[in-house]
């Protein structure tokens, strides 16, 4: 077995994270481009938990925003660390907006079902410059952020990146376990009431992200703090990522007895499987080839998470027009999905890669070097 890498502090790298983060933006791209396909029908869905990858990206983002940063908060400022994060983060937002905006307003499916005033699209693309929500446009399902819908996990990063910096940084594992509490009563009770995690994205629930977000993150930070008191599971990543496939792919639980029992099942893999998952992660490794593949994963896994969704608006607005036999469908949607990776590539080599370069040069002695990319 290959060890880890170290990062610019000395610290381990730890690419299997960086893997499992692959895998799960690969898998809820694909339950995105699919779903649109069956209009996201539970029972024609063949990763019908896939959005769950939300929850597990806010996992790894606590995991790592804390390995990456308790330590150096003697020689880092708040002001210094939030600068930090949007050079991290911010300059795919952006990218993301640009796409967003052109997708909207040059798609050629959408015939008039994107007829919206200027001021309505100009404020949505200020907007989505900035990662906040804006006001619904017309074809757009009412995502809080309209012109690239997954941006709202990017505003609830940011929180999470606030709150660490001015409260949960400071506080003792004790103080940390008590709000994870509080958080995971707030999630289950979510969970089963709804019947699922299905909220948080649109402007009619989005009280549900930040319950979406406190549990996940508050988890990943102490799973970090608790280091070696954790038992040392070692599975790798080609199985861990199997078992975030399965637990993605598996069946839609029906209501029996009052009990909403496909929301149970949920709170199962937020609140208990995907941190186990995290622990198993933290401490596997594998040979050469597969941390190098895991490295690429991690690597992309933003990039793809950010920019795929204007690309699937289109797809969107295609399937709309009835194009006809389904192995017609099947491969268009195979082609999107392949063309978001290269983009997605691309988009990490020409644009977010040296603008982060060229802005990450303010701050040469404090470089990000954590064990992965926060999403």
């Amino acid at each position: 077995m290959t060890t880890p890498n170290t990062t610019r502090q000395g610290k381990p790298h730890f690419e299997v994270l960086d893997g499992l983060r692959g895998t799960a933006a690969l898998l809820v791209v694909a339950f995105h481009i699919q779903g649109i396909t069956v209009l996201f029908e539970a029972d024609r869905l063949l990763l019908p938990h896939a959005y769950l990858a939300v929850d597990f990206f806010f996992a790894l983002s606590g995991f790592v925003v804390g390995y990456a940063y308790d330590d150096r908060w003697s020689r880092m400022s708040v002001r210094g660390f939030l600068a930090r994060r949007l050079v991290r983060l911010h300059p795919l937002v952006v990218l993301s907006a640009i796409l967003g905006l052109a997708s909207y307003l040059f798609d050629p499916f959408a015939g008039d079902r994107q007829d919206a005033s200027p001021w309505l699209v100009g404020l949505a693309f200020v907007a989505a410059l900035l990662a906040l929500p804006s006001a619904p446009l017309p074809n757009r399902l009412g995502d809080s952020h309209p012109l690239n819908a997954p941006a709202w996990t990017l505003l609830q990063e940011y929180i999470a990146n606030l709150a660490y910096a001015l409260i949960l940084r400071r506080l003792g594992l004790r103080a940390l376990m008590a709000l994870a509490g509080l958080a995971a009563l707030a999630s289950a009770v979510t969970a089963l009431t709804l019947g699922s995690y299905d909220t948080g994205w649109g402007l009619h629930n989005f009280w549900g992200a930040p319950v979406r977000l406190a549990y996940p993150f508050l988890a990943g930070l102490i799973l970090y703090r608790l280091g070696d008191h954790l038992p040392r599971l070692r599975l790798g990543c080609l199985p861990l990522s199997l078992i975030l496939l399965l637990l993605f792919a598996a069946p839609v639980l029906p209501e029996v007895g009052g009990v909403k029992w496909n929301g149970a099942y949920q709170a199962v893999c937020v609140l208990i499987l995907f941190p186990l998952v995290l622990i198993a992660g933290r401490h596997s490794a594998g040979n050469a080839t597969t941390l190098r593949l895991c490295k690429v994963a991690g690597r992309l896994s933003y990039p793809l998470y950010i920019t795929h969704y204007p690309f699937v608006y289109i797809y969107m607005n295609w399937v709309a027009t009835g194009p006809g036999s389904s192995g017609k469908t099947a491969v268009v949607a195979v082609s999107v999905y392949l063309f978001t990776l290269i983009f997605a590539a691309g988009a990490w080599r020409f644009w977010d890669r040296p603008i982060r370069a060229r802005l990450s040069g303010r701050f040469p002695h404090e470089s990000d070097g954590g064990p992965g990319r926060v999403i």
